[in-house]
């Protein structure tokens, strides 16, 4: 069963940086299409940024130039270093594993979510 733990998530100032960190366990992560996804107060869960095992990332238009996707197969980790956050960042960050494709449509898998707030 593959688990996901996320963690780096936090208090921080308009124009600051967080780095949130997902670790992977239970599978072979390099078939498997990581994730970031974020949920604001009152608002849907979004996807924010993907990465596949060979590194092509997908970014959300709103964090486009500001965040950066990466990860290490031989650490299977993911992270996502979140530059000039601004107030309209602040959400609970979901990591999430998506292995549809190599495992079959059970494969979607999603971390507890951690909180970052985004406050002056």
């Amino acid at each position: 069963q593959v688990q996901l733990v996320e963690s780096g998530g936090g208090l921080v100032q308009p124009g600051g940086s967080l780095r949130l960190s997902c670790a992977f366990s239970g599978s072979i992560f390099s078939i498997y299409v990581m994730g970031w996804y974020r949920r604001g107060p009152g608002n849907q869960r979004e996807q924010v940024a993907a990465i596949t095992s060979d590194g092509s990332t997908n970014y959300a238009d709103f964090v486009k130039g500001r965040f950066t996707i990466s990860r290490d197969n031989a650490k299977n980790t993911v992270n996502l270093q979140m530059n000039s956050l601004e107030p309209e960042d602040t959400a609970v960050y979901y990591c999430n594993a998506d292995g549809r494709v190599a495992a079959g449509p059970g494969a979607d898998y999603w971390g507890q979510g951690t909180q970052v707030i985004v406050s002056s």
